[in-house]
């Protein structure tokens, strides 16, 4: 067998069409085991038969992921797994004892094809607790109340539901929300009493967004110039938020945050700190602007002007777009003394050296002012010069020996390296 052609391998497999016929021959030698995954049809007689199956997933392979629509026939659907049709023909046989269930469906296939899914899951699955549902157009006719539905993942999805209302209504127990490029909404709501952590990546730009949600720990928002933002949540105490503008953004009883993540567009000092203006007990803040240096007026965009805003800060990472703006500030007026200063431990840094003198006073000038910075962790970029690197290294060393140093090297699309641990 091993010595079979792999295209042989895969037609002789193709005529197994039982799925549990097919799962036993991968046991017998690797090259079956490699070739079932090139099968193109299979029966679902095996799953159909399992009465007690508590987890389903259901997914087109990733070597999928970079066919374009001219490579399949307009008509074909046999890689369709939010057809309905299909779905019917294994889904209410094991539905009564089903708790997790996830379909990610072959893009090509779906996306014109709009699809009742939820509305069949939603009649079928009474015991349902964890939905996740990727790359496909899902309708919310007909769609009923899920009360046991508590985790909810949707992604690359288009939903028919502009607003959000049939999501709030028919899974009202959600505690656990994830909406990654969700197209079709215009003005999405969410309103759910029970939430605790929701991620939510808007791919459209939306009117407006607005949640609700008195019981959320952790939110997650990356989103598109939206002209409204409202947030409601007073348990809230991680907020990460990735914006590229908008016209109005309102917290309400958003006091608790302790964990902020800002990577902003709106570059304005003013609009930033009347944005957050009560959420005084921020601890950790992790601050990037994303718009080019260039086109940011840096005027008043200082260093001891974000830590007078988050007067608790104890832990403080700066992006490069961030760095650079508040060393050009520091460069126009100094550094001056304020009550944020006296709170901040440790620093993480983002660095592109253009000039180490100017470099290493800004560095110097935040150690001189903040006497409890002990933990300051640099990452220079790759492109800088190994020896002004070198330079900047040990110079920071020689000044400040009570630091508890950390370097490392960043680049755009790269994963931070680290080269030193503590010294």
């Amino acid at each position: 067998m091993e010595e079979l052609p792999s295209s042989l391998v895969v037609e002789i497999l193709s005529r197994v069409s039982d799925s549990a016929d097919l799962a036993r021959c991968r046991l017998v030698s690797k090259s079956l085991n490699a070739a079932s995954y090139d099968v193109r049809s299979v029966n679902l007689d095996l799953i159909r038969r399992c009465r007690n199956l508590e987890s389903v997933s259901l997914g087109v392979d990733r070597s999928l992921g970079g066919i374009s629509f001219d490579d399949v026939e307009d008509e074909s659907d046999d890689l369709y797994l939010t057809n309905p049709n299909f779905m019917k023909e294994w889904l209410p046989s094991i539905s009564h004892a089903l708790k997790s269930l996830s379909v990610s469906d072959f893009w090509v296939q779906s996306c014109w094809r709009r699809s009742e899914a939820l509305s069949l899951i939603s009649t079928t699955c009474h015991s349902l607790v964890q939905l996740v549902i990727k790359n496909a157009w899902l309708s919310v006719d007909s769609l009923c109340s899920m009360p046991t539905l508590t985790n909810l993942t949707l992604e690359f999805v288009r939903l028919d539901d502009e607003d959000l209302s049939r999501i709030n209504t028919c899974f009202p127990n959600l505690t656990q929300l994830h909406l990654i490029g969700v197209g079709g909404l215009k003005e999405p709501t969410i309103n759910l009493l029970h939430l605790k952590t929701c991620e939510w990546s808007v791919s459209n730009a939306p009117l407006s967004l607005i949640i609700s949600a008195p019981s959320l720990v952790d939110f997650h928002l990356k989103c598109i110039k939206p002209r409204l933002l409202v947030l409601d949540a007073p348990s809230l105490s991680t907020f990460n938020l990735s914006i590229e503008n908008t016209d109005e953004l309102k917290l309400k009883n958003c006091t608790n945050i302790q964990c902020l993540q800002l990577d902003l567009e709106c570059v304005a000092l003013g609009f930033l700190i009347k944005m957050f203006r009560h959420c005084i007990m921020v601890k950790r803040l992790t601050f990037d602007l994303v718009r080019r240096p260039q086109q940011v007026e840096v005027t008043d965009f200082g260093l001891d002007t974000i830590l007078e805003a988050f007067p608790n800060i104890s832990y403080l990472n700066l992006g490069p777009g961030a760095w650079i703006v508040m060393e050009t500030s520091f460069r126009r007026g100094g550094l001056q003394d304020g009550v944020g200063m006296k709170t901040i431990k440790e620093l993480v840094a983002h660095l592109v050296v253009h000039d180490i003198e100017f470099t290493l006073a800004f560095i110097f000038s935040i150690l001189d002012n903040c006497k409890k910075l002990v933990d300051v962790s640099l990452l220079i970029h790759r492109d800088v010069d190994s020896y002004v690197a070198g330079n900047l290294i040990s110079a920071c060393r020689g000044k400040f020996p009570r630091v508890r140093w950390r370097w490392g090297i960043w680049k755009e699309g790269i994963k931070d390296t680290w080269v030193s641990d503590g010294i």
